[in-house]
């Protein structure tokens, strides 16, 4: 029997969780609902769910401590549901760690397209014994490994979010090739990514803090298009 992947549905409001519960179980996912910031924190590890849904306005430990803690101890993606759609909230979340960000009132179509598209990104390889050539990108002192998730700088692994792994093997599988904001968008997400273009700025400026500019190569921001890495003859 196929295990069925696991959400985790942290919300305050009874209706909506239901709500978002029935049309996952519709779609062969197994849910859980949980009410406050405490209890997801609990059913994180207890639960060991593939994704998480999040609200930001949660009683006791609101939604943005949550995906703090969440994202210091495992890089299960987290999908932040929230009625505040001020910029500034959407990049605060994106900041901590979340993968995606739903303002409501939402689409439930919508939004099970977009817990489909994030746990495609999140699939677990291939047992080795049936699993293809490592897709690998190498430069001097910086090797991204997109088979097994891993990036070593400086002779030392790198954690990331899958994302943003994403995004640094998307650039450097393509040297000094310039992309779109939109069309990062396109590439990583999987579908129409309806909000701000920001989401990449904010993901290009987390890989920066971890990932420095090397006398060969280095992450370049090309002023009103977009980003390339950029790789020096």
């Amino acid at each position: 029997m196929v295990n069925k992947q696991k959400i985790l549905i942290v919300d305050d409001d009874e209706n909506i969780a239901e709500l978002i519960s029935l049309y996952l179980t519709k779609e062969c996912f197994e849910t859980k609902i949980v009410y406050d910031g405490e209890s997801a924190l609990q059913a994180v590890d207890a639960f060991m769910p593939d994704l998480i849904l999040l609200d930001l306005m949660l009683p006791g430990i609101d939604g943005y401590q949550v995906c703090r803690e969440v994202r210091q101890k495992t890089q299960i993606p987290v999908i932040i549901l929230s009625a505040k759609g001020e910029v500034f909230d959407k990049v605060l979340g994106l900041e901590l760690g979340a993968d995606d960000y739903i303002e409501k009132p939402f689409d439930t179509k919508e939004l099970v397209a977009r817990v489909k598209a994030v746990l495609r990104r999140y699939k677990v390889a291939a047992p080795a014994a049936q699993a293809p050539a490592a897709k690998q990108v190498s430069y001097p002192n910086l090797t991204i490994n997109l088979t097994n998730y891993s990036v070593l700088y400086n002779g030392k692994n790198v954690d990331m979010p899958p994302k943003e792994l994403e995004l640094l093997y998307f650039l450097a599988s393509s040297p000094n090739h310039v992309f779109t904001r939109e069309q990062l968008l396109d590439q990583l997400w999987g579908y129409e990514y309806i909000g701000d273009t920001r989401t990449v700025d904010v993901h290009i400026k987390r890989l920066r803090e971890k990932i420095k500019d090397h006398d060969t190569w280095r992450i370049a921001t090309i002023w009103g298009i977009g980003y390339k890495f950029e790789v020096k003859a």
